[in-house]
């Protein structure tokens, strides 16, 4: 049985922060294998988000990990055009570069944001054949037996009912490749509200899962987190909301896991 925490969005410079403090209190409180932040952990990419970003980001217990998001570079600077992460990557490391092997479980992570795009809006999200297949390719080399994740900060494919789109080019073609593969889950964030549906590919059993924010920015759902528990017949989504003074259940998703030979 392996459970993961899995945190998103919490927008420095704009987080809840009652809700932050509490998630954390949470994932020192409560037993786990994995805790997952995918990404947008700043709001705007300011050097004074990424230390409070950062002085958070340390405390917290591990193991852990986190890849970036849309918000994670200056969104108004020369610098977003040649060297877009170089902030994150002094304070995190490598931009999608993050894994872990253990407790049951594979998980890769990878970058979908992007500095700059050849479309208007460069929130949206990007993945090139590239990515997608040495994730792919990575997480099938895997024991047959381990849970299979994937960790990026767009949805690859659009969520149902979302409140808003990701967008993201190459992102169906990816998810078809990663679900060919044989990966189990594929965690996000970006539209700020929990979600776990499965993707139209392969044998159905690769899923899209999302976490809602931790900031003020909230789009149809209160302030929270997932947190996923998985056993050899079943992933269990519990999305926790925060209620002003705690977390409570907010919504829960039980997904059937593929059986390997």
């Amino acid at each position: 049985m392996a459970r993961i925490l899995h945190m998103s969005d919490i927008h420095f410079g704009a987080e809840n922060t009652m809700a932050v403090a509490a998630a954390a209190d949470y994932a020192r409180s409560q037993p786990f294998d994995l805790l997952v932040v995918s990404g947008d952990i700043t709001q705007d990419g300011k050097p004074l988000e990424f230390e409070a970003a950062s002085r958070w980001y340390k405390v917290l217990p591990g193991p852990k990990m986190i890849t970036p998001g849309n918000h994670d570079m200056p969104q108004i600077n020369i610098e977003r055009l040649y060297h877009p992460f170089g902030r994150y990557e002094r304070r995190f490391g490598p931009p999608g570069s993050a894994w872990f092997d253990g407790a049951g479980m594979a998980v890769r992570a990878f970058n979908t944001a992007r500095g700059v795009q050849f479309r208007p809006n460069w929130s949206k999200g990007a993945l090139s054949a590239g990515q997608a297949s040495a994730v792919s390719h990575d997480l099938t080399a895997t024991p047959s037996h381990l849970l299979k994740v994937a960790v990026c900060h767009h949805p690859l494919v659009e969520v149902p009912n979302g409140p808003m789109t990701g967008r993201v080019i190459g992102g169906p073609a990816g998810a078809k490749l990663m679900a060919e593969a044989g990966v189990d889950v594929i965690l996000s964030g970006h539209v700020h509200t929990p979600f776990a549906f499965p993707l139209p590919f392969g044998d159905g059993k690769t899923y899209s899962v999302g976490a809602a924010t931790l900031s003020l920015r909230e789009r149809g759902a209160p302030a929270g987190f997932n947190v996923i528990e998985t056993d050899a017949e079943t992933i269990r989504v519990l999305a926790l909301g925060w209620t002003g003074s705690h977390f409570e259940p907010e919504r829960t998703w039980a997904l059937p896991r593929r059986h390997h030979a």
